[in-house]
């Protein structure tokens, strides 16, 4: 890698795409164009004009690999308007206590005592903008434009930093019981900047052992779109349900997904929810849905279906989702709960 290089990653701020609040991971992120409280900031910025609470407040942790990695979203709202909403929001993913061994030999022997510890995280603080449009002729449709703005800190330790800025776009369109929505993720190609500090005795070591050096470099995460949309169903005067399809597009080449081309990947998912008086709601979905090629070379569909439930008291709330049920996907199931209060 040479210095000042330019580099697109697939994978870039993946951290990013995990998700935000119980909610949206029962029904496997299917919750682009059906989001209606403080988690829009994060999925459709558009849709936090749908918050007719003055302030929401929401916080969601889950843990990955059995504790090794935490995951931490919040966020707080600011709606009541009729025709603007605001979010401030922060995601961080972290692995802590890694060790550090390349000081392990000393003098050709092992010492312990020069054993450390150090934490990869990444880091991001999200400002979020939705604003109504009014359509002239066109007074039964809703619709909104929203804007995302994307300050990212990325660090290893004392040996790798990176700033990362981003910019998201995004619309929503209701009509009667319809719903649509549009996001483009990263639409202004989000750049890292990454600043490396080896010291000389920790290049040495590189050297002896064979590993690269890394050079001061950008990264650049090229844009994605999501494409969503919902239906809302009464069943009775106590029962209801919506259930939502999203559409994950990808423009960085060929994926596992279940749509794929060099030119762009395609990624379903599904979720619906029931909801009984507004206050208990029940939760599915599927999501993850891709090709995984075995080792005879022929190619299994693998997807991961979840579920969750959610109570909502007054102006308090609780959420909770279980992913990957029956270990249907290759991930690890996992336990999310999330909580939200207004104001």
């Amino acid at each position: 890698m040479q210095a000042g290089a330019q580099n697109i990653r697939k994978y870039s701020n993946d951290f990013l795409t995990i998700g935000a609040g119980a909610r949206a991971f029962a029904l496997s992120g299917s919750v682009t164009s059906l989001v209606d409280d403080a988690t829009a900031g994060y999925w459709n910025p558009a849709a936090l004009t749908k918050i007719d609470d003055n302030i929401q407040a929401t916080f969601m942790h889950a843990a990955y690999f059995g504790g090794i990695a935490n995951y931490d979203y919040g966020s707080i709202a600011f709606g009541g308007k009729k025709n603007s909403g605001y979010a401030l929001s922060f995601v961080r993913m972290g692995v802590d206590g890694i060790l550090n061994t390349i000081n392990l030999i000393e003098n050709g022997e092992i010492n312990y005592s020069r054993v450390s510890s150090f934490s990869a995280v990444d880091f991001a603080l999200i400002g979020s903008m939705g604003q109504k449009i009014k359509l002239r002729g066109y007074r039964h449709i809703d619709f909104a434009y929203g804007v995302n703005t994307k300050i990212i800190r990325r660090r290893g330790g004392q040996f790798a930093k990176a700033w990362g800025f981003g910019i998201d776009l995004s619309i929503n369109y209701t009509t009667g019981k319809w719903k649509f929505a549009g996001v483009v993720r990263d639409v202004t190609t989000t750049v890292n900047a990454w600043n490396y500090s080896i010291d000389e005795a920790t290049r040495e070591v590189f050297v002896r052992t064979g590993n690269e050096i890394p050079e001061n470099s950008t990264e650049l995460t090229i844009p994605r779109i999501i494409l969503g949309g919902s239906r809302e169903f009464k069943i009775s005067d106590k029962f209801e349900a919506i259930a939502e399809m999203n559409l994950d597009v990808t423009l960085d080449g060929k994926r596992n997904t279940f749509i794929r081309s060099n030119a762009a990947s395609v990624s379903p998912s599904l979720g619906v929810e029931l909801g009984y008086k507004k206050i208990v709601f029940l939760r599915t979905g599927i999501n993850n849905v891709q090709w995984i090629q075995q080792f005879n070379g022929t190619e299994n569909l693998s997807l991961m279906p979840n579920v969750g439930v959610g109570v909502k008291f007054k102006k308090f709330a609780i959420d909770y989702a279980l992913s990957n049920i029956g270990n249907q996907s290759l991930a690890l199931y996992s336990n999310v709960f999330s909580l939200r209060y207004s104001f």
